[in-house]
């Protein structure tokens, strides 16, 4: 098996596989293929398995995607971001967000990480339940934005918006706790919690939450109301303003041209 990652902001990672060889990912992340690769969805070891995968944020069907011959196939991920491969020894785990897989070969398990504390689920948003990878094999994951990359000492903790927790090595300490100061938290828009990285261990951060791209989208689109008489036609302008300004939005962070 060989692979390449190509692009910058909107990376995808294309996989030649031998006969017989096999990788998977959960739903909707494959972007194209040749004939000599088959597909094969399913439930990844049952419904059971299915059902505590989709509890834990990911999707309640896998999909094989086999080489009968000379196969090639590629994996795109719905946001731009970067694409992580990671070469994970026998037993080797990585703690990761639940929209962070993107593909691996048949030899590594896709199972729910559960926290230790319920606090950390509760009030961390996506932190009590996160996916747990386990090698051997390679596993490819996409981090939201740009990456960077951190090795904690022993006892060493950083706080992070809950958000921008990418990935970690077990043996990362994860909780949650809350911000301090009464203006800090009217006033500083960070929300009641962060999260706290304890180390001994390697973490991978992301630049772009999901969910804060998400809300400055929706910031600029139209809401709800009358479509009637002259409103409907100011609402018009309003909603295409507002697409435009939205599409200008994506076009700069995906590096759209000048106009």
């Amino acid at each position: 098996m060989q692979y390449q990652i190509s692009g910058t902001v909107m990376q995808t990672v294309a996989i030649d596989l031998a006969p017989g060889e096999t990788v998977y990912s959960q739903t909707n992340t494959m972007a194209w293929m040749n004939d000599q690769v088959t597909m094969d969805t399913h439930t990844g070891g049952g419904l059971l398995a299915g059902l505590r995968r989709s509890f834990g944020g990911g999707s309640l069907f896998v999909t094989d995607f086999t080489a009968t011959g000379a196969g090639h196939v590629a994996f795109a991920p719905r946001f731009p971001g970067t694409i992580v491969p990671a070469l994970l020894q026998p037993g080797q785990s990585l703690i990761c967000r639940k929209e962070t897989f993107l593909v691996a070969q048949k030899s590594v398990t896709l199972e729910i990480a559960w926290q230790q504390r319920l606090g950390a689920g509760f009030f961390g948003g996506e932190g009590f339940i996160l996916q747990k990878v386990t090698g051997p094999g390679v596993v490819w994951l996409d981090l939201s934005g740009e990456l960077v990359e951190r090795d904690l000492e022993p006892g060493e903790r950083l706080l992070v918006h809950a958000g921008h927790v990418g990935v970690i090595e077990p043996s990362v300490g994860f909780d949650i706790q809350m911000v301090k100061g009464f203006k800090n938290i009217l006033f500083g828009g960070e929300g009641l919690f962060l999260a706290t990285l304890t180390g001994p261990g390697h973490i991978w951060l992301q630049s772009m939450p999901i969910l804060n791209l998400a809300e400055e989208i929706g910031r600029y689109l139209p809401r709800a109301g009358s479509n009637s008489g002259a409103n409907s036609a100011a609402g018009g302008l309003a909603a295409g303003a507002a697409l435009g300004a939205a599409g200008g939005l994506l076009g700069g962070l995906l590096g759209g041209g000048e106009s």
